[in-house]
């Protein structure tokens, strides 16, 4: 353990010296997919399958391909977890009764009562990534993250 009670940091490689930021975030994100993966397997779901019943929950019946869009993913992996969430009885796919090209998702009883579930599990996981962070330094991190992602969205 280092001076502060924490464990010490991972040593950035030569390699990416010029980009500790860029490193630390990669490590970060793949431990915070395994902590989430883990809490996930308890509810019967994969990684990014909350975030899609997530936009169920709040907006209702979706075309598949704006789920798509508002989860900045590609059709293929929409389709993938969809028919995940389907076989596990948390969605129902239907055709689009106005385009006979679009499916319509909807969450399923079985998916609806998974929400209470699905929160608690991002409270738990949201305490553990942010214990012993002040208020003030979840909020500047939290504004920080956000920059970042808009420094990004602006390169596309």
């Amino acid at each position: 353990m280092g001076e502060s009670g924490h464990r010490p940091t991972v040593p950035v490689p030569a390699a990416a010296s010029c980009g500790p930021i860029s490193h630390a975030i990669f490590r970060l994100t793949r431990l915070h997919k395994m902590v989430a993966a883990s809490l996930l397997r308890g509810l019967g779901l994969h990684p990014g399958q909350e975030l899609l019943m997530m936009q169920l929950w709040e907006w209702g019946p979706q075309r598949q391909a704006d789920l798509a869009a508002l989860l900045g993913s590609d059709s293929a992996t929409i389709t993938r977890t969809v028919r995940r969430l389907e076989r596990g009885g948390f969605v129902r796919c239907t055709p689009s009764p106005t385009d006979g090209r679009s499916v319509i998702v909807s969450p399923t009883a079985a998916g609806n009562a998974l929400r209470a579930q699905v929160e608690a599990m991002w409270h738990d996981l949201e305490k553990r990534t942010t214990e012993g962070l002040t208020e003030a330094e979840r909020d500047a991190t939290l504004a920080a993250i956000q920059r970042m992602e808009c420094n990004l969205r602006e390169t596309d």
